[in-house]
């Protein structure tokens, strides 16, 4: 008996549906991660490290990288973005701004220390005034000291004119006393000139924190 055609037309439908059914069952199964994208970049940097992100690796911008599936195949190769010059050019860049970011956040560290120990213009004046005020007792110890080297100096001369006429004829003791005299003075001009400066620093000191403070006071 001889099928109608319509029988005929089923009949050929259901064979390719199965046939397409068993094709799909047979087909590799594709990661749903391969399928969405979300890959793994891999590198060797210029220093030996294997290095692995889930995005393109900055330290390898002069060089390959390969993007993986989640089986560890190679999807692809990155080729290199920068040349190792426009590399060293962007490292040098970089730590120009870290350097820059760290000067900024230290000196607002300071600012913030300053405001401590300063908040007000009365209390950076007192301190001022103290730190000068123990430089001048210093200074006045000094020129003290300096005026009894004086008056020392002028027994030594009292004692040095019986040798007027040749003072190399002096006992020992008395020109040893002489040359010790000498350069305690030396000694104690230098210091002076010291203290002076010192007392110069100080003030150049206070001058520059009242300017920031200033500034800083009328933010508060």
């Amino acid at each position: 008996m001889i099928p109608s055609a319509p029988l005929a037309t089923s009949a050929r439908c259901l064979c390719l549906a199965g046939a397409g059914l068993l094709l799909a069952l047979a087909a590799p199964a594709v990661p749903a991660q391969e399928k969405k994208g979300g890959g793994i970049y891999s590198c060797v940097d210029s220093k030996g490290r294997r290095l692995t992100s889930d995005r393109p690796i900055v330290d390898c911008l002069d060089r390959e990288q390969k993007e993986l599936g989640a089986s560890g195949t190679v999807r692809r190769v990155v080729p290199p973005s920068y040349t190792a010059e426009e590399r060293a050019r962007i490292e040098e860049q970089r730590r120009a701004e870290e350097l820059e970011r760290s000067r900024i956040a230290e000196e607002k560290r300071r600012e913030r220390a300053l405001l401590i120990r300063y908040p007000t213009q009365a209390m950076h004046d007192k301190e001022r005034a103290e730190a000068l005020k123990q430089i001048d007792e210093v200074i006045e110890a000094v020129k003290k000291r300096v005026t009894e080297l004086g008056t020392q100096r002028k027994e030594i001369d009292q004692e040095l004119e019986f040798y007027q006429n040749d003072p190399k004829k002096a006992p020992p003791w008395l020109q040893r006393k002489l040359e010790d005299n000498a350069q305690q003075v030396q000694v104690q001009t230098r210091f002076l000139s010291d203290q002076n400066l010192e007392k110069q620093r100080v003030n150049a000191r206070f001058d520059e924190e009242l300017v920031k403070l200033r500034a800083l006071w009328t933010k508060r």
